[in-house]
């Protein structure tokens, strides 16, 4: 279940699924790039270590480092380090946080449709299986708010990719509509994860709360999923 705090005086959102591991989705009051320096105050790490990648669209993968601060075309972070946070940018896109509970690691991935028909989420989960170990069963996973099914409305190209991204597509399309959102729940679950907590927000519909890239005419501005691990 999603429910909505303050941090730094600002309506943030986050899973009771995760609720002892430091995380959210911000809404239009808190955006990140602005507020770095008060962000590192809240976590309690130097600002340089709020980690953020270049994002393009792509299934790229990388892991946060503490002496790295450039991510070029990476989607996908992988977080290790209990000194630094990590967060992606989104407005319309599917934001997925994936966390570890054995191996105390996490992960934000960056699903737009091109992120997801090329499985981005699941791909972010079995690289943290190559590279730590994690098991499916330890996973859970957290959809954040992005379009809404009724408001994805795209191109025949774009169906058909999307749907080979799943072995069963029933029940996500209609005619040339997508569920971003079930996509990669169901990506999800065919690879193995369980614990999955869907967000009920729109980035459309209720665009009173986060960004939206098309009802706002392509707007520059985004929300953010943000991870830190646990002390």
């Amino acid at each position: 279940m999603f429910k909505v705090k303050k941090v730094l005086n600002k309506d943030v959102y986050y899973s009771s699924l995760l609720e002892d591991i430091p995380h959210f989705f911000t809404s239009r009051e808190l955006i990140v790039k602005d507020n770095i320096n008060s962000l590192g105050q809240y976590f309690n790490i130097k600002p340089e270590n709020l980690k953020h990648p270049t994002q393009v669209h792509s299934a790229n993968i990388d892991i946060a480092s503490e002496d790295k601060n450039t991510y070029n075309e990476v989607d996908a972070l992988i977080l290790k380090d209990k000194n630094l946070a990590i967060y992606l940018n989104f407005a319309d896109c599917t934001p997925v946080i994936l966390y570890d509970t054995r191996n105390n690691i996490g992960a934000i991935a960056h699903a737009g449709w091109r992120g997801t028909a090329q499985r981005i989420a699941p791909k972010t989960f079995l690289k943290m299986k190559e590279l730590f170990n994690s098991k499916a069963s330890d996973i859970i996973a957290l959809i954040g708010p992005c379009i809404s099914f009724q408001c994805f409305e795209t191109s025949s190209e774009a169906i058909f990719e999307l749907k080979k991204s799943v072995n069963d597509p029933h029940g996500l399309f209609k005619e040339n509509y997508a569920d971003l959102k079930g996509i990669n729940e169901r990506q999800l679950k065919e690879a193995g994860v369980s614990q999955i907590d869907v967000c009920p927000y729109c980035t459309v519909l209720d665009n009173d709360k986060f960004f939206s890239y098309r009802k706002e005419n392509k707007t520059t501005k985004r929300h953010s999923a943000v991870l830190k691990l646990p002390d």
